[in-house]
């Protein structure tokens, strides 16, 4: 059946065509690896290896991924016996995954092996070479050679008188020394130590046999690094043999194993071009409809370069459901203005923008670096606001631009810290966006009639919040705006305490309007309250830099460069590194606390949505 296209480009979740296919059983392994071609279909599976095929494949992916690691972090130039190999195996490797395999646990032994030589070395040149034959021959005639090993200050030399005793070795802490005794009563006052291994020709000749050994190995695991590629398609494949044969377990099968089901949802941009895909595909029926939450799909999330930044917050608390809203294109601008209000300093936000760019460097921490660097650039915007400079009060510096300092929050409003006044503006207006948002998608998913308690306490909080700015410019009389609260309180008690439930009989909605009006009343003030935190954390790193600058400046004294300065740079340095990475913490954790519970809670968004997850080939194997 045919999709409407209906939806609104603006949407922030991409709306998805739900697929239901037909085919035969034998067929499922040739469809799905065209499904992996097509890179866009995701297909209902199960989440974990459920038998031994998956098991083997999950396996094969796992060993060729560490084989890669191991081998990309391994440098011929690097190594102690670099020349002393040939980077060079016989011939081609038919299988490297199993010669890595089979080489990496030998070559870790023989490292183990090594270091216990060096060992058995360093004691050996303490009894230098000796003939341990020798030592039988005398043991078979009866004389007894024992080895000690003892702190200098328990030696005593007069043991020489009573026993037939040789000093090997004295290095000021420890002597070594052997006794010859025929004696079958024989006792000593310390304990013997096992008679070495090795002499000491011995001792280098294994150590010399273990490294030799070692270097063997080392030239073949350097030669399985010109088969980095070959494990890397090998790991493809099996993680999309592993993707189709999950996606084939989690099918539906009927008619005694003959058939087989699938259920897919791809993206509506992608319809077109699956349909003709589809089309060409011989013994495949296929339905196409569109997607509806009882389908439960999968939710991609649309975006700009800013917002997709942030979608891995969203993810964290988890995806919106099919007819929810997107929360990251607001979780982008408040997380972004409440991490640079929690950091405050503007010299710390040039430091993340520096750190942002390192991290471009990479391989690992990449993906992360844009959003390292916007927060960067977005604390030292409110920093300059905010007018701290590594801990420096910037508004009274002579040399900073008057215009620049008419930017800068300074003083007092109503007799509080202007910046603690300017928090919970914010916060209040953080929170009636949450509840505009809520009575939108409210209205949306159950129509107006059935979102009149909503709407009720969106008027009554959001018009209030209006109706009283207004009111603190002067531009609105006292009587008007009594008669104004008094009209919002009135409508907005219709839809709060008879209206909230049209289906049943009004005066049956007042005790859960009152129950209701006790809880947000209540709830609402401690939300209000939470903002403080971004005024609280700001001055708390603010005070903490200043006071490193303080102890710093005490170093330096009324003399020239020299010692002083250089502690001061020392203090300076390691003072604000430990401030930044403490503040960092804070407006990541608190800001992402003030989105998740006060924002997320008042706007109604749940985020039980599932990832979507196509069957997918990256590299067309």
């Amino acid at each position: 059946m045919p999709l409407k296209k209906k939806w609104r480009k603006e949407a922030m979740i991409d709306k998805m065509t739900k697929y239901s296919f037909v085919l035969l059983s034998g067929d499922a392994p040739a469809f799905l690896k065209n499904l992996e071609e097509l890179g866009v279909v995701d297909i209902t599976r199960s989440e974990k290896p459920v038998d031994d095929v998956s098991t083997k494949l999950a396996a094969e992916a796992d060993a060729c991924g560490k084989a890669i690691s191991y081998l990309k972090a391994i440098e011929p130039d690097s190594d102690p016996g670099h020349g002393k190999f040939t980077v060079s195996a016989d011939g081609e490797i038919r299988d490297p995954l199993s010669m890595f395999q089979e080489i990496a646990p030998k070559v870790k032994q023989l490292k183990a092996d090594i270091d216990a030589a060096h060992k058995e070395l360093e004691e050996a040149r303490i009894w230098g070479n000796f003939d341990k034959k020798a030592i039988e021959d005398l043991e078979s005639k009866g004389l007894k050679i024992r080895f000690y090993r003892i702190p200098k200050k328990s030696f005593d030399p007069s043991w020489a008188a009573e026993y037939a005793l040789q000093e090997i070795a004295d290095n000021g802490k420890q002597v070594w020394f052997v006794t010859v005794s025929d004696d079958p009563a024989y006792s000593f006052p310390v304990e013997e130590i096992p008679v070495p291994r090795f002499d000491l020709s011995s001792a280098e000749g294994n150590l010399a046999d273990k490294e030799g050994e070692l270097i063997a190995f080392e030239g073949i695991m350097y030669s399985l690094k010109d088969y980095i590629p070959t494990l890397q398609k090998r790991e493809n494949k099996a993680m999309s043999k592993l993707q189709r044969h999950l996606a084939n377990v989690g099918s539906e099968k009927a008619a005694e194993g003959h058939i087989t089901t699938f259920e897919g949802f791809a993206p509506v941009e992608d319809e077109e071009r699956l349909t003709k895909a589809f089309d060409a595909m011989s013994g495949v029926y296929y339905l196409k409809e569109e997607a509806v939450k009882e389908d439960n799909p999968p939710i991609k999330l649309k975006g700009n370069r800013f917002t997709k930044m942030f979608s891995v917050l969203t993810d964290m608390y988890g995806r919106p459901e099919y007819n929810e809203f997107d929360p990251t294109p607001y979780l982008s601008i408040f997380f972004l203005l409440f991490f640079a209000m929690c950091m405050g300093d503007a010299g710390y936000g040039l430091a993340l923008i520096v750190i942002g760019l390192l991290l471009r460097r990479s391989e690992g921490l990449k993906d992360i670096a844009p959003l390292v660097s916007t927060l960067g650039a977005g604390t030292f915007v409110i920093g300059i606001v905010m007018h701290t400079f590594f801990g420096y009060d910037i508004s009274a510096v002579s040399w900073i631009p008057d215009w620049l300092k008419k930017c800068m929050v300074t003083g007092n409003i109503a007799g509080f810290d202007a910046n603690m006044v300017i928090s919970i503006l914010i916060g209040i207006v953080h929170l009636s966006l949450a509840f505009i948002l809520k009575a939108i998608y409210a209205t949306k998913k159950n129509g107006f009639a059935n979102s009149l308690g909503t709407w009720g306490w969106t008027l009554l909080i959001v018009g209030g919040v209006i109706v009283g700015g207004i009111s603190l410019t002067g531009v609105l009389s006292s009587t008007v705006t009594k008669w104004i609260i008094i009209a919002i309180g009135v409508i907005s008690a219709i839809g709060i305490f008879l209206l909230s439930d049209i289906h049943r009989n009004p005066l049956k909605n007042i005790a859960p309007g009152l129950w209701e009006a006790y809880n947000t009343a209540t709830g609402l003030l401690g939300d209000v309250l939470s903002y403080l935190r971004l005024y609280a954390l700001g001055l708390a790193g603010g005070m903490l830099g200043k006071a490193f600058n303080d102890i710093a400046a005490m170093t330096v004294g009324d003399g020239g460069f020299g010692v002083g300065w250089i502690a001061f740079i020392v203090i300076f340095l390691v003072g604000h590194s430990l401030n930044l990475a403490m503040c960092c913490l804070g407006a990541f954790v608190h800001p992402l606390r003030l989105n998740f519970l006060e924002f997320f809670k008042n706007s109604g968004y749940e985020g039980k949505g599932r990832l979507y997850r196509p069957i997918t080939n990256k590299q067309n194997l």
